[in-house]
């Protein structure tokens, strides 16, 4: 990580990747996290820029320090709101349609404990993983990780999924997408999200995390999504009905240019 003379100084870009990770769990509370000279290699900066982040960390309480014991990260347990959304998929789906997909791996993997619980399997089950970059004219905007239960996963391939939106295989598959719940949130790009999007490393996303439960109310995917904010916006409409704000329309696209 360099410091080209951004806003913000290298160790306080260090600090925020390294809240990131805490916050996702990248490292169990009972376990010493890596070394001051591991972190300093991972992020390419020297130990006093970890040093720093750190300390940072220790006046949040988001690390525990311990002399000749190591550091301890100690994650926020924040509330997590969601959001029933209503038309959203058919908006997806025109997005899937008119932009182009890299698909980067494709595998069939044991579903990690969060997943799991995600797609409400038993951890352990076995389920379809695919990791893709989406792009509008050349320019990547979105990296998606999507988890789909292997008996749905199955009924196509990983060439379909480099050709046709992951919505439309779901319909052929003969699970027909019905609702879905997602959370927005933001996070920073990592050392491997960055360069496949084309942004620095430290550079804010739009984190989306969306569930798809089809008509009979059985959840047919889970997907994890990071999204460059030059390209990419949500809107929502809301419409007040008896003294009650709801949703009227949600809409997702990708604008055909990054912005100046």
């Amino acid at each position: 990580m360099s410091d080209d003379g951004g806003p913000l100084p290298l160790y306080h870009r260090v600090y925020l990747l390294l809240r990131q990770q805490i916050a996702e769990g990248a490292w169990p509370p009972e376990l010493a996290m890596p070394g001051e000279h591991e972190l300093a290699e991972t992020h390419g900066v020297s130990r006093i820029t970890i040093r720093r982040a750190l300390q940072r960390l220790e006046q949040e309480g988001l690390v525990l320090r311990r002399r000749g014991a190591g550091t301890y990260a100690r994650p926020p347990q924040p509330p997590k709101r969601r959001e029933n959304l209503r038309g959203l998929l058919e908006n997806l789906l025109a997005m899937g349609l008119r932009t182009r997909v890299r698909l980067l791996s494709f595998d069939y993997v044991a579903a990690p404990p969060e997943v799991a619980a995600w797609l409400e399997l038993p951890i352990g089950s076995v389920v379809q993983k695919s990791v893709r970059v989406r792009s509008v004219k050349n320019t990547p905007f979105s990296h998606l990780t999507a988890w789909v239960p292997a008996e749905v996963g199955r009924r196509f391939r990983a060439e379909d999924l480099a050709e046709r939106p992951l919505l439309h295989l779901l319909e052929a598959a003969g699970a027909h997408p019905a609702r879905a719940e997602q959370v927005i949130s933001a996070r920073l790009a990592d050392a491997t999200v960055a360069p496949l999007l084309r942004v620095e490393v430290g550079s804010p996303l739009l984190w989306v995390r969306r569930q798809v439960r089809e008509t009979g109310g059985r959840v047919i995917e889970a997907i994890e999504a990071l999204y460059r904010p030059d390209m990419y916006e949500y809107q929502i409409a809301l419409v007040r009905e008896d003294g009650v704000w709801d949703v009227q329309r949600e809409t997702a696209d990708a604008e055909a240019e990054p912005a100046v």
